[in-house]
């Protein structure tokens, strides 16, 4: 369950940036940087997770499609993963994909967005600007009722103070505009080496409620669960959360997550998601064990990676230029 948080940390996928932002949407994707959705949910594995990562966030009208059809479509996927056209999809071939999908998705979301807040097309795009499509309605609401803001103006502006301080970060001549590239940055700062000290940021402030600059073992755990009754036990996979908490998380063993611990926890050394992921598809899918896949395994194993449920997932199944 690397990687959970509210931003969920919403973080999500979709840092979908329209006129007037919820006051409740993260700037920051999922820590996982293959699905927002979790691998794991209660001790047992989340196929959402293997669908999106497998897809990207290309499936969102996916349950439409019968099934003989979204089988079909799933048949030509492979052939396109199948790059050398052997009949198999090996576990580079499986990667490859994998990165595309999350490449494509980041791609075509900084497309739309740059779009968005550059529609003249300029080499750069100003904060003025920026700010002033995303939180524009902030000034008109501070001259008409200055002394009236609600808790949710609040909360726009402290996401505005927010993304003011990525911007900065993501703006590397200091010049106050961010070309495509650092536009890029700021809208995907997981993806840029010289962001993450800001995902780490950022992921610390959405978790400590207690604004001590740290991260409880409460703190961590409430990002995931919320209990119920009050005398209600908690579940075997919080508790085995607790204990990864205090036994890996908590490296100096103070009873905090502090800055490096969460770095450690978010962005881990020498992982590498897209592999673990391919890794773990060939693994439920590969039926005589030869460590490929032909198309028979992966469609025989359809709900794993296009399943009925992917309610997010699929897109690439319904796109005319795939199919």
């Amino acid at each position: 369950m690397v990687f959970v948080s509210a931003l969920c940390i919403c973080l999500l996928f979709n840092y979908a940036v329209s006129a007037i932002p919820k006051p409740e949407e993260k700037r920051v994707l999922d820590h996982d940087p293959l699905s927002h959705a979790q691998h794991y949910q209660n001790d047992e594995h989340n196929k959402q997770y293997d669908h999106e990562a497998f897809l990207g966030e290309d499936a969102k009208t996916f349950d439409q499609l019968e099934a003989d059809e979204s089988r079909r479509r799933l048949g030509l996927i492979v052939d396109k993963i199948d790059g050398d056209s052997d009949g198999f999809v090996n576990l580079s071939e499986l990667k490859a994909w994998i990165q595309y999908t999350q490449r494509r998705y980041i791609d075509d979301d900084v497309n739309r967005q740059w779009k968005t807040h550059n529609p003249n097309n300029t080499e750069k795009v100003h904060w003025d600007t920026y700010r002033k499509n995303v939180y524009g309605f902030l000034d008109e609401i501070a001259s008409q009722a200055p002394d009236h803001a609600s808790d949710e103006h609040f909360s726009y502006r402290a996401m505005m103070k927010r993304d003011r301080r990525r911007w900065s970060i993501a703006d590397r001549d200091g010049d106050d505009e961010l070309t495509r590239e650092e536009f890029t940055d700021f809208l995907h700062p997981e993806e840029s080496n010289h962001m993450r000290d800001v995902v780490v940021t950022e992921t610390i402030e959405d978790i400590d409620k207690d604004s001590d600059g740290k991260v409880s073992v409460e703190e961590y755990i409430g990002d995931m669960y919320r209990q119920g009754e009050q005398n209600e036990e908690e579940p075997d996979w919080v508790k085995h959360e607790r204990e990864t908490f205090t036994n890996f998380r908590d490296k100096n063993k103070d009873g905090f997550m502090d800055n490096q611990e969460v770095k450690d926890w978010i962005t881990p050394a020498d992982f590498d998601h897209a592999e673990a992921e391919a890794r773990h598809l060939i693994y439920e899918a590969d039926s005589d064990a030869d460590e490929k896949l032909t198309k028979d395994e992966i469609i025989e194993k359809y709900d794993l990676f296009v399943g009925s449920q992917a309610t997010d997932f699929g897109e690439a199944l319904t796109r005319h230029d795939e199919f």
